[in-house]
């Protein structure tokens, strides 16, 4: 079981490793830019995993949101958006490598606006200091680190903008995450030891998603990747 334990880890970073490089990838290449609709570059993004890495499947939809769609959570579905010059845009893709999967968001700046910026400055902040406060208690649980995830949002004058802030993942189709088992997620309802294993017996793995809005200037960002592992 550890060998499998070590195997499982390797290949979760592995795939982690391939999404952060597909991500370097679109801001060199400026896939994100003025006059873009969402959707296209949404695909285009998808192309380019296929071109980089063989991948063709995706185990979540392509998120690519701008201005005022960055505010909707994972499960709203808004019209497509041109992007403008002076937006904010964030990228969310769940790509399968070697059937494990990647879940990875950035949050992409165009133009100088301070408030902008100062949020996509804030994002990994928020993200290490969630992992920080995870890695410092053994026992926590799924609401408590939505709670301080929820306090350190606050704290650098933002809100969250989901009701959770992560969720299980590992191998695809991932089928032990069900969509209303509140234990899948790192949510205000969970009270499970986030350090636990799943219905097979594994480990479990973690992404903390950190989604910061400002609804009074109605944009948001994104930032999301491994919390167990890295």
């Amino acid at each position: 079981m550890a060998d499998d334990e070590h195997t499982r880890a390797a290949r979760l970073l592995d795939a982690q490793g391939k999404a952060e490089r597909l991500f370097a990838e679109i801001e060199e290449r400026g896939l994100v830019a003025p006059g873009e609709g969402e959707r296209e570059v949404s695909d285009r993004v998808r192309d380019l995993a296929n071109e980089l890495f063989g991948t063709t499947r995706h185990w979540h939809k392509r998120i690519v949101r701008s201005g005022p769609n960055t505010l909707l959570p994972y499960r709203e579905n808004p019209p497509d958006r041109v992007i403008g010059a002076d937006d904010i845009v964030f990228a969310d893709f769940g790509p399968i490598f070697e059937e494990y999967e990647a879940d990875f968001g950035r949050t992409f700046v165009l133009g100088d606006d301070p408030v902008k910026r100062r949020l996509a400055d804030d994002l990994p902040k928020v993200f290490a200091a969630g992992k920080r406060f995870f890695e410092s208690d053994p026992d926590i649980t799924g609401k408590r680190l939505y709670t301080e995830v929820e306090r350190l949002a606050a704290e650098a004058g933002w809100e969250l903008g989901g009701w959770h802030a992560g969720h299980l993942v590992g191998e695809f189709p991932h089928e032990w995450i069900d969509g209303a088992d509140v234990e899948s997620y790192i949510a205000p309802g969970n009270d499970t030891p986030l350090r636990r294993t799943d219905k097979a017996g594994r480990r479990c793995h973690w992404i903390l998603e950190i989604h910061l809005v400002d609804r009074g200037r109605e944009f948001g960002g994104f930032y999301e990747e491994l919390l167990t592992l890295g």
